[in-house]
């Protein structure tokens, strides 16, 4: 490690950081791809002791021109509060073309610890705060859908008409790539509307049963893996055939039988590639949903109140960019099997970037708005659409 008395791990949830060298001012750091196919970009770590220094940290290797960077478009994460809150620290803190891998930070005199990430994380420590918040609440459930790999429970979440029959159940879930940590605040801000004592949340109280399952992939979040192209096959990808995961097992096994045909609906919520900067509803190759996503993605453009902006001509149609048959190629996606489930109506996989959507700086708060945004959506798209919502 050297001689200089500043620590630097990754020993804590959702860290991701192997150090190849440090110095007395400096760290040469890369990201631990474990079992990832190829290079992804996750990293986490964590500084303590080095209050009142100045460091650099230099990521090894890195390829700004071959999208293999390991900075979003306003540069690296902190957060000087054990990881309650964070900032970034701006694309021109980024070292440019001499050190393009590397960021230089200056520790206050009382930073005892300060960490450092891509983006903003979100673990299980982050959801158990927020179902705290809601104590007590008769909307909302909190339930076992398996124990992962690992032990750990993995969480499905209830909310909206628990009493009584719901005319409609959505299932929504995020984290089939452990990094893509911004889902966790959309969701917030979505069972925030749904559970409030306001008229959308009474609506859902009154129609709409939804189901969450938040971390797809519990024991990647929590260990802070890449998650994406994981080997032999990514969580995205584990829905056919016989099943690698727990979760997604579990998954295939509840869902048709808790729809008690009502789901009529099923989002799966994903981060894009590290410096995309849309909101994007990713199409899919059945030309009938792709009319249907069509619609809901007007809905959302024209309920939209959110500071980040959501534009449905950002959507991606089935055989333009990364949306090919080409991707799916790893075996078949969450959306892709919901879409096949008895009485299922729409299925949208939605992309949401790490940093900037558009010209607009993405942060927890703005992500738990655009979460609120996707509630008014869903309740408009219902209403307008009662055939397919079944009611």
């Amino acid at each position: 490690m050297g001689s200089q008395a500043w620590q630097i791990d990754a020993d804590f949830a959702g860290g991701n950081i192997l150090v190849d060298r440090t110095e007395a001012d400096s760290a040469d750091v890369r990201q631990d791809m474990r079992d990832t196919e190829g290079w992804w970009f996750w990293w986490q770590f964590r500084v303590r002791e080095a209050q009142g220094r100045t460091l650099t940290f230099r990521h090894v290797h890195p390829k700004p021109n071959n999208n293999r960077y390991p900075f979003g478009r306003r540069g690296p994460a902190v957060s000087a509060d054990g990881g309650l809150t964070w900032s970034w620290l701006g694309a021109e803190s980024v070292g440019g073309a001499d050190a393009p891998g590397a960021f230089t930070y200056t520790f206050a005199p009382e930073a005892a610890e300060v960490r450092f990430a891509f983006a903003q994380p979100y673990v299980d420590a982050d959801l158990l705060r927020f179902l705290a918040s809601c104590a007590g609440c008769a909307h909302l459930e909190r339930r076992e859908l398996c124990r992962s790999r690992k032990g750990r429970p993995v969480h499905r979440l209830h909310a909206g008409c628990l009493s009584g029959r719901p005319d409609v159940r959505v299932l929504i879930t995020a984290r089939h790539h452990a990094c893509e940590s911004l889902a966790g605040f959309e969701i917030e801000g979505l069972l925030g509307s749904v559970l409030e004592d306001s008229d959308l949340g009474r609506w859902f109280q009154r129609h709409v049963e939804l189901m969450v399952v938040p971390f797809m992939d519990t024991d990647g979040v929590e260990e802070g893996d890449q998650g994406k192209n994981r080997r032999p096959r990514d969580h995205g990808r584990d829905y056919e055939g016989e099943s690698l995961y727990a979760e997604t097992r579990a998954l295939r096994e509840l869902a048709p039988a808790w729809s008690e045909g009502k789901l009529r609906m099923a989002f799966d919520l994903h981060c894009p590639a590290p410096r995309d900067r849309v909101i994007q509803i990713v199409g899919s190759s059945d030309p009938g949903m792709w009319e249907k996503q069509c619609r809901f993605a007007r809905v959302l453009e024209s309920v939209a109140a959110g500071p980040l902006p959501y534009h449905s001509a950002d959507d991606l149609p089935f055989g333009q960019g990364f949306n090919t048959g080409g991707n799916y190629a790893g075996g078949k996606s969450c959306s892709r099997w919901a879409a096949g489930l008895p009485d299922v109506a729409l299925v949208v996989g939605l992309e949401f970037p790490y940093a900037e959507a558009h010209d607009c700086e993405v942060t927890a708060d703005k992500a738990r708005l655009f979460g609120r945004d996707l509630a008014r959506a869903l309740r408009a798209y219902i209403e307008a659409s009662p055939a397919e919502a079944g009611r």
